[in-house]
């Protein structure tokens, strides 16, 4: 399975990145960096500049959702920030949801669901600061290491910060085990 990973040419949080990048690869599937310009992404450690990692396919123009089985999201603040104020990174998130596949997000990276607006009615978890524009957009915020929210036509998977990767990992290759299976097929 192709999984695209979107994120801003800066301000990714790298262990966001690399950690479900590796859990994608080891189970199988096929992870490719998607960003909004070629080149190069630039992480970050926190605030400070950490590794480079060359972009696969920039949005738009790079594919559709329908070259994807799945979405990530990985945060960091400058990352989402960027990214909910690209339109076309925006639609292209949005088509995931339209499309009934699913979508990982961690830490900051719900911002960029809520300029999507696809939280309403999801239950979902991000980073602390976020829980009001959650909850303004009417979602409903948890506070929880991992929150796998069935609601709507497609699974929405989200964590608060880098300390609960383990449990954002693996709930995210159960549920492209799942799909690939054919059981995550919805009604």
């Amino acid at each position: 399975m192709n999984i695209a990973f979107l994120m801003a040419p800066e301000g990714v949080e790298q262990i966001e990145l690399t950690r479900p990048w590796q859990a994608v690869a080891r189970a199988g599937d096929t992870p490719l960096l998607l960003s909004t310009k070629p080149g190069r992404i630039q992480a970050f450690h926190h605030l400070d500049k950490a590794d480079s990692f060359p972009v696969d396919l920039v949005v738009p123009g790079g594919g559709s959702a329908t070259d994807f089985d799945a979405l990530v999201l990985p945060g960091g603040v400058a990352n989402p920030d960027a990214l909910r104020m690209d339109e076309k990174a925006v639609a292209f998130i949005r088509a995931f949801f339209d499309e009934g596949k699913p979508v990982a997000a961690i830490c900051h990276a719900p911002w960029t669901l809520v300029e999507a607006d696809v939280v309403r009615g999801r239950s979902l978890t991000s980073w602390p600061s976020l829980r009001t524009d959650i909850r303004n957009a009417g979602g409903i915020w948890v506070d929880e290491q991992v929150k796998v929210c069935r609601e709507g036509p497609n699974t929405l998977i989200t964590s608060r910060k880098p300390a609960d990767l383990e449990a954002f990992c693996s709930a995210l290759t159960d549920e492209l085990a799942k799909e690939s299976a054919g059981s995550g097929a919805r009604p």
